[in-house]
């Protein structure tokens, strides 16, 4: 029969692991919500396309812009921060680096996106 002491490190290891893991599905979360400010960033520019003056569809959509990017910054943020701080064990949770760089991928996209709303 276990030691209770072996079944209790065992049951710990495994709920690191699932905060692990829960870690990344949080983390593809934000990335969701990043993406969806984007989304209406776009959808409000051609809501009020025709709009005079344009600068203010342009500046309201901006707004959701560096949201976007604000949410893709905390997300990593908190994702290393998590994983700085839990023991992966049995699991392969993504890379610091592979966060790091999906999130930087769709803070660029978001800016670059936002330089375009603002060309049109």
């Amino acid at each position: 029969m276990p030691d209770k002491n072996d079944m209790a490190e065992d049951r710990t290891d495994w709920a690191e692991a699932r905060t692990m893991l829960a870690n990344e599905r949080t983390f593809a979360g934000w990335m969701r919500t990043g993406m969806a400010s984007v989304a209406l960033a776009l959808g409000l520019r051609a809501l009020f396309g025709p709009f005079e003056p344009t600068w203010i569809p342009k500046a309201v959509s901006t707004v959701f812009v560096v949201i976007a990017v604000v949410i893709f910054w905390a997300a990593w943020r908190n994702s290393s921060q998590t994983q700085k701080e839990m023991n992966a064990h049995e699991t392969e949770p993504q890379s610091s680096r592979s966060i790091g760089l999906i999130a930087a991928v769709l803070a660029a996209g978001s800016i670059a996106t936002g330089v375009i709303l603002w060309l049109l």
